[in-house]
Order: structure tokens, then C-alpha cells, then sequence
């Protein structure tokens, strides 16, 4: 028998677990000397990504006189930066992120994400800082570490830093993955589908596994590799079918910031989807001068299943969007 939909899908139990977590971060951080951020989910900008989308409203009462539209932060990492580049110290933040997306056992779209910066880091540091974290958190004894190249060569004997499209595409049609959506697909995008669904299952069963190293075509926000410049500086950490985590050994060039900004917009347009605007407050930060850091997002809700054995993220958050 389903409960009423006033009430909430998580148990008590569940709620206690959540708080005692929170704790946990929070100590985490504070032994660090890692300085606890509140930063707006309202902005004017938002991310370019084309596989984010974000919620917008229209703000009427603006002080231009005239209406605008601003969006809920898919992340806090660009007002994040902002503090970063104006005061150079650690900072996180444990709040509110909102991504317009399907609700799935895995995400709701309004959800709670950790993160966090470390100045002077690159994102082999972080990511056993962050190692450290889920060792503790989920009282797991190791994590483990593996690269793109080296994970596709292992599960689909494919080099994804030197195959041609052509390449990518017989492996890609080899694995009868459904394109129902009718978009148009390039190189980038077979690597993800092929990763998400022949990758992603068989690895971080046991232990959470890292994977960096990603294509340079894929680096966001993150520097290319000084040693090998065809990688981003980039890693994700995915533990018993969930991605967990992407982090970044931060990118510090306004000029390429906006590059990358202006090609996710080409890219929109020809997946045809909005352009999205891009956040100036961002760049002008970047240009002023963001530190050598690394940085790392983190979702919480999926980090308390895992630690409770949920099913479902509705199992762990007290009103999903359904219930809001």
C-alpha cells in the first residue's frame, strides 16, 4: 500500500542517516581548514554543456527596469570560482543543485551536491583527497584508479586517443546501443554512449573506481595534460552503477574558457537545442585570476543510498519532485 502523497518517501531512519552525514562532510572539511561557502542558485548565466539543461524562470522586478530571465545553477562551480579568484582560499559547498532531467532512480531534479576546491591541488591529489572521503562515508576499505584509455582498451580492446570516427562507429554499431531520440551523433558522442553502456557497468563494482584522463575533447573545465595534451586533466568516479563524482584540474584561461563556451553553443545548435547564455560574471573571475586548484562535484543523495543500500533515490530525500 502506497503512503499518501503528503508524506514523505523516506524513513526516519533514512533522514537520521542523512543529518549524521552531513556531520561527517563537515568535520571532513573542517579538519582540513577548508571554508564552508553560501553561493545563489538564482543566476543570470548557466552551463553550456550539451547534455545539461537547466530550469529557467523570468525575474520581473529587476532593478534594469526590464525583465530577465535567470536560471537555477545546475552547480555552484562558477560563483565558487568567483570566491576563489577574489579571496585564493579552499572553499566548498553542501547545498541545493537543479538539472532538468528525467526523474530516474538515480536523480530527482532538484538534488544535494557537495563540492569543493583546493588551491595548489592537481586532480591526482584530489582525487585521493576525494578517496579519502568516500572511504570514510561509505566505509569502504580502497578505491580504484583506471584511465579512459585504459578502461576502453580493456572492455572494448579500442583506443579512444587515436581511433578514427570511422573506428568508433563499427564499435559503436556493434553494440546495437538505441538512438531513439533521432539526434545526430559525432566521434564525442559515441565515446560517451559506449562508455555509459558498455563501460559503466563492469567497472566499480567492488570499490568506487576513478577513471581520468579523458579525451581532450571532453575537458569542460578542466586544463589539457601537460605529459599527453590529447587528455583533459579530468576524472569521474562511478561505484556500483552510479556515477558519483567529476572533477576537474581547473581550467584558468578566460580566452579558452570562452572558446569552449561559444563551441558547446555551436554544438546546441546543431543538436538543435537553445544556445545557452554564457556567464560573464565566470569569465571576467577567470581573467581577474583563478589559482592553480582542482575542484570536484559530488552527489550526496546517490552517496546515501549506496551507504544505506537504497534502491532509489526517493528512498533517501523527503519529498521527490512527484511529492514537492
Amino acid at each position: 500500500m502506497s503512503k499518501p502523497l503528503w508524506q514523505p518517501t523516506a524513513s526516519l531512519q533514512a533522514l537520521q542517516a542523512r543529518a549524521n552525514l552531513y556531520q561527517q562532510i563537515r568535520q571532513f572539511f573542517a579538519s582540513r581548514n577548508v571554508l564552508e561557502v553560501d553561493t545563489p542558485t538564482l543566476s543570470h548565466g548557466t552551463v553550456t554543456d550539451v547534455h545539461l539543461d537547466a530550469f529557467s524562470c523570468e525575474f520581473k522586478y529587476s532593478s534594469t527596469g526590464k525583465t530577465e530571465t535567470l536560471y537555477l545553477q545546475t552547480s555552484p562551480e562558477f560563483a565558487l570560482k568567483r570566491l576563489l579568484a577574489t579571496y585564493k582560499t579552499c572553499v566548498y559547498q553542501l547545498g541545493k543543485a537543479y538539472r532538468h532531467e528525467g526523474h530516474g532512480r538515480w536523480h530527482n531534479p532538484e538534488f544535494t551536491m557537495l563540492e569543493w576546491y583546493r588551491i595548489g591541488f592537481d586532480h591526482h591529489q584530489l582525487m585521493q583527497e576525494v578517496s579519502e572521503l568516500l572511504q570514510l562515508a561509505l566505509d569502504v576499505s580502497e578505491t580504484e584508479m583506471l584511465s579512459y584509455q585504459q578502461a576502453f582498451l580493456k572492455h572494448l580492446a579500442l583506443d579512444p586517443l587515436t581511433a578514427t570516427t570511422a573506428e568508433v562507429a563499427t564499435v559503436f554499431n556493434r553494440c546495437n546501443i538505441d538512438l531513439s531520440d533521432g539526434y545526430p551523433i559525432d566521434h564525442d558522442g559515441m565515446l560517451q554512449l559506449l562508455f555509459s553502456y558498455e563501460i559503466e557497468p563492469n567497472i566499480g563494482q567492488q570499490v568506487p573506481c576513478f577513471i581520468y584522463g579523458y579525451p581532450a575533447s571532453q575537458a569542460s573545465l578542466a586544463q589539457l595534460n601537460k605529459q599527453d595534451p590529447r587528455t583533459a586533466d579530468r576524472f569521474e568516479v562511478y561505484f556500483k552503477g552510479a556515477e558519483l563524482a567529476n572533477g576537474f584540474h581547473e581550467l584558468q584561461s578566460a580566452p579558452e574558457q570562452r572558446r569552449r563556451f561559444e563551441h558547446d553553443n555551436r554544438l546546441r545548435e546543431t543538436f538543435r537545442l537553445p544556445e545557452k547564455p554564457i556567464d560573464e560574471h565566470f569569465l571576467a573571475a577567470l581573467d581577474a585570476g583563478l589559482p592553480a586548484c582542482s575542484g570536484v562535484a559530488l552527489g550526496v543523495d546517490r552517496i546515501l543510498m549506496l551507504k544505506l543500500g537504497a534502491q532509489h533515490i526517493e528512498d533517501v530525500i523527503a519529498f521527490p519532485v512527484n511529492r514537492a
